[in-house]
């Protein structure tokens, strides 16, 4: 066939292609701006200003290397990401690994569900502690009954919700020249507080929940695909894997950018304002409202609202991909609970714990912060086996990682190390 015969790709087949392929990576990506990095980056704007706009600048591809190396395991051993490390290392090892993860996201799950209710609380006056226990039922109940192709279809329409901080952002009308000269000038922090913030920005931007996430997730839409037998889930088209790139690329871009403008509005009204301690999303709302309009302050409020309904279930669901994976229990949100009774009831166990630490009074904003340090302290200690994996020719299957993606994945390792013990030493 000659060239001129060839059919070339049209713009609208192009397109068609973008949204066909959105997927894991958008959901992954989405969910990584959830309450607790909501938080994070507030306090950053409103304790530095515009000091850590480069963050975002910055961590754009280390995240999305990282995320695309875990999809990668996932779509090309078969896989979780449990599974594959059971491979590889000791089952006590992944035992402290799945403990470890379950503690972490129970806290969080519990700080986001506190961070949503005050949301909620805002905009109707009744009492927050009511919305804690009708949020977290619902959410452990769709995700326990809801089959997997609706349900990552609902996740992908929520991370709408974020475009929320975009717009907020863009009301306040920004000198878009100091913006930028602020963003292209990265200044590292001087202070044990700025070290800390910087260790909670990568650990809220490059979380472990989302390791074990975005790798089960590949299993999943696999198995959608009707590949239920791991020999045919196991190895990827060039095809498939280009897509994935563009799937994540683009989720992990969207993530970015919505951190970039929570720093932006906070730090244009709280911070310019002298407001720069922040305890709940309440107070940040609370003190938008006179600063900003209440245009700004109900969109903050909304992105909240909405985006803790998307996180919440990808927290239980990692801690509970997790345990499944290491123990060997029937797993998936295509299974029906009495299937796999195991992962299904670490779901419940986390959003139940969840629940129950906003009636122990926690204060919500310093969980979610101090969650956001932990995981920034033991993400690059799980990112060493995550490299150590995706090296290995044998593990995955004659397709292992790329020497640019190992490259760069190491360099996020370091900097996640780097920035830990600045924190220690400062």
């Amino acid at each position: 066939m000659t060239d001129d015969k060839v059919p070339q790709p049209t713009k609208q087949s192009l397109i068609r292609r973008f949204f066909t392929a959105l997927g894991p990576g958008v959901i992954t990506g989405a969910a990584d701006d959830d309450p607790s990095g909501i938080a994070t980056y507030s306090i950053a704007g409103a304790q530095f200003g515009t000091l850590f706009l480069w963050a975002a600048l910055v961590t754009w591809p280390l995240m999305a290397a990282v995320q695309m190396m875990c999809a990668r395991i996932g779509m090309v051993t078969g896989k979780g990401l449990g599974g594959v490390l059971r491979d590889r290392f000791p089952r006590p090892v992944l035992i402290v690994i799945c403990f470890a993860l379950l503690a972490a996201n129970t806290l969080n799950i519990g700080a986001d569900l506190a961070g949503m209710a005050e949301a909620a609380s805002m905009l109707t006056g009744l009492n927050s502690h009511y919305f804690v226990v009708i949020f977290g039922v619902t959410i452990a109940a769709a995700t326990l009954w809801m089959r997997y192709q609706r349900f990552a279809s609902i996740l992908k329409w929520l991370s709408l919700s974020l475009g929320a901080y975009v717009v907020t952002a863009l009301l306040l009308h920004p000198r878009w020249l100091s913006v930028l000269r602020d963003t292209l000038t990265p200044s590292l922090p001087k202070t044990s507080e700025g070290w800390s913030m910087l260790v909670a920005i990568l650990g809220t931007t490059i979380s472990p929940y989302l390791f074990f996430w975005q790798t089960s997730q590949e299993v999943e839409e696999e198995k959608a695909l009707g590949r239920r037998m791991l020999i045919r889930r196991q190895g990827a088209t060039r095809r498939e894997l280009v897509d994935r790139r563009l799937d994540v690329g683009s989720g992990t871009f969207f993530s970015n950018l919505v951190m970039f403008f929570i720093i932006l509005t906070t730090s244009l009204t709280l911070h310019a304002h002298g407001k720069t301690h922040i305890e709940t999303s309440r107070q940040a709302a609370e003190a938008l409202l006179p600063i900003a309009g209440r245009w700004a302050a109900t969109l903050y409020t909304i992105g909240i609202f909405g985006v803790g309904f998307l996180a919440i279930p990808t927290l239980a669901g990692s801690a509970a991909y997790a345990f499944a994976e290491t123990f060997r229990w029937r797993e998936g949100l295509d299974q029906k609970p009495r299937r796999a009774w195991g992962f299904y009831s670490i779901v419940v166990i986390a959003t139940a714990l969840g629940i129950l630490l906003d009636f122990l009074h926690v204060n919500a904003i310093k969980i979610l912060f101090g969650s956001a340090v932990i995981n920034g302290l033991l993400a690059p200690f799980l990112l060493v086996a995550i490299l150590l994996l995706a090296s290995d020719a044998k593990i995955m299957c004659g397709q292992p990682s790329s020497r640019l993606s190992r490259i760069v994945v190491g360099l996020t390792t370091l900097l996640m190390f780097g920035a830990a013990i600045g924190m220690f030493v400062f």
